[in-house]
């Protein structure tokens, strides 16, 4: 069950008006976004959420203790004209650091502190001003992000994403005016550098559109999964990964009517 969160605001709340489009991009009436669009943007708070919960992913790897070590050598000393690493009988270095096979000199361990911890109060705030930001058209194209309309968020009727082709959602985007930044995501989409491209990670794509629905079970993720750089997520997950990537808020987003709805239960921010 999903509990609001209230949020203390010194500021006053200022309620605004965006448009709803349909499926078309014609203006089918207006809506009245949730509080928590008024509240302050803290880049700050927003970085270290990012952090906490990417960090949480990470699995902590270490070396084996004896790795490079299940040698027999032994230095032999002064007065033969060699380096005073351990050797085997055959001259061979071993054990060193410097040696072929020798033990890793500084080896990563278990023990290291991988993940950053974030007070829950703390994260709910970043999610909150991760929100606010996506209404913010300065802050979305400060993130790079193309876009043809003046007024953001962009809120679309539920009844727009009731599509499973590609192609509708192609129409979609470009009746909305943000196609264009799918075509950005496309053109920067760039072969991994090192050896990560072996590794079934070969290709890099920018972060693109976010899709924010009220349904976690609509045939419009199987449409928009195609598209490079597109997210698609129920306003009930919604969180800093998606919002601000990277630890940068500002993320071009499209929510449903409905999601709104979703979004006004989950945050309620209330002035001092």
């Amino acid at each position: 069950m999903m509990m609001s969160e209230k949020l203390l605001m010194s500021e006053k709340v200022v309620e605004r008006k965006v448009p709803v489009y349909d499926a078309s991009g014609n203006v089918v009436g207006d809506v009245v976004l949730p509080s928590v669009f008024s509240f302050p943007v803290r880049r700050d708070l927003i970085r270290r959420a990012f952090l906490a919960s990417f960090t949480a992913r990470l699995q902590p790897k270490g070396r084996d203790p004896l790795a490079g070590k299940r040698r027999v050598g032994e230095s032999w000393g002064i007065g033969h004209s060699v380096a005073r690493v351990p050797r085997l009988d055959n001259s061979r270095a071993v054990l060193a650091p410097m040696t072929r096979g020798g033990r890793l000199a500084h080896p990563p361990r278990v023990e290291k502190v991988v993940r950053e911890r974030i007070n829950q109060k703390e994260r709910v705030r970043a999610v909150a001003s991760a929100i606010a930001a996506t209404g913010r058209p300065d802050l979305v194209r400060l993130r790079g992000h193309l876009f043809e309309r003046d007024v953001l968020p962009i809120v679309v009727d539920d009844q727009a994403l009731s599509i499973v082709r590609t192609s509708d959602a192609r129409s979609l985007l470009r009746n909305l005016g943000v196609f264009v930044d799918i075509e950005r995501a496309r053109d920067k989409t760039r072969i991994r550098a090192g050896k990560g491209k072996m590794r079934g990670r070969r290709y890099v794509s920018p972060k693109s559109l976010l899709i924010v629905v009220h349904d976690g079970k609509l045939d419009a993720y199987k449409a928009f999964r195609n598209l490079p750089g597109v997210d698609v997520v129920p306003a009930s997950m919604l969180s800093i990964i998606h919002l601000a990537p990277g630890g940068v808020p500002g993320r071009l987003t499209i929510y449903t009517k409905t999601a709104l709805e979703v979004i006004r239960k989950r945050f309620e921010v209330v002035s001092l």
